[in-house]
């Protein structure tokens, strides 16, 4: 995946929730776009519970790493 993919992901109005998945085969779920943040290599995600809209944690991704960008629906939303 490159940088661009994610801009616009990220840049969708109204905003639709994504989903990455790692080649780990570990996934992050993308609810909102100020959830993610994105460098030129990476792209940093929010993780754990928000409090006052701030996560609790983060994960850096390597962009090499992510084999896919899914849409999250509500018959996605429990994976």
């Amino acid at each position: 995946m490159n940088v661009q993919t994610f801009r616009d992901a990220l840049a969708t109005r109204p905003f639709q929730p994504f989903r990455i998945v790692m080649s780990s085969g570990v996934s992050y779920e993308i609810r909102h776009p100020e959830m993610a943040w994105l460098t030129k290599t990476s792209i940093v995600v929010g993780t754990g519970e928000m409090d006052q809209g701030v996560p609790a944690d983060h994960r850096t991704c390597s962009l090499l790493h992510v084999t896919a960008i899914e849409p999250i629906t509500a018959a996605t939303s429990t994976r």
